[in-house]
């Protein structure tokens, strides 16, 4: 065998090169995404190393960490080297960095515009590929004190149930409601159903004192108000 043919494995690459090694010596910021990845699934397999399938992995997905978020653990088991507790396990890493996002700091947001629910919720629709019916929580000053999946479904629809909704909304003494939910396919123009859902929600929020102020539908493109645009009059 020539030294061209013969593979190199990580554990015979220089040490500073190791991507373990050299988080642990220079720092998490001295690596790449490829190698951060390398870490995450551990080995690689008979014809490449980790790093060599990270590296195939990315390029799988233009080298586009958000595109990557979103594959499921068929789509990465599909990569040989890949079984389902590697792709768990990088699933769960992209979970984590999401779930970072959304922790809400002590001070409560402050509601005065839909901007500041678009980018107070934005993060709970990163990623996905289904469509969710979120609930947004107000008090009585307009601040939020917290934000509750109430149904999910496909690509093209979701049922969001209003008894379920306000008894979240009763159970978490809710002031106010602002509705969110996303439409996978990027297309931002509510459905009929989301007119007639919303319409039938804040009736629904009169007789209970309990407000709905907006609803928002949620692509990766933006987002649109209900309020805004005039659709809740």
């Amino acid at each position: 065998m020539s030294l061209y043919e013969h593979k190199i494995t990580i554990k015979a690459w220089a040490e500073e090169d190791r991507p373990r090694e050299k988080l642990s010596n220079q720092g998490r910021r001295s690596l790449s995404d490829t190698e951060l990845i390398a870490i995450l699934i551990g080995s690689g397999n008979r014809t490449e190393s980790a790093v060599e399938l990270s590296k195939r992995i990315l390029f799988s997905c233009q080298n586009d960490l958000n595109q990557l978020a979103r594959f499921s653990v068929s789509d990465l088991s599909r990569f040989k080297g890949i079984g389902e507790a590697k792709a768990i396990s990088i699933i769960a890493a992209f979970e984590l960095g999401r779930r970072r996002k959304e922790t809400i700091s002590p001070n409560r947001v402050q509601v005065s515009t839909s901007i500041d629910v678009y980018e107070a919720i934005l993060s709970r629709f990163k990623d996905l590929n289904h469509e969710e019916f979120w609930i947004v929580v107000l008090n009585r000053a307009n601040k939020i004190t917290s934000s509750h999946l109430v149904s999910k479904g496909g690509q093209a629809g979701t049922i969001a149930d209003p008894k379920i909704i306000f008894n979240i909304a009763l159970e978490n003494h809710a002031a106010s409601l602002i509705l969110a939910h996303n439409h996978p396919s990027g297309n931002l123009k509510p459905s009929h159903a989301d007119i007639e859902l919303t319409q039938k929600m804040r009736s629904a929020g009169k007789l209970l004192d309990i407000p709905v102020l907006d609803h928002l539908i949620i692509s990766d493109q933006g987002f649109l108000s209900f309020a805004d645009e005039g659709i809740l009059d």
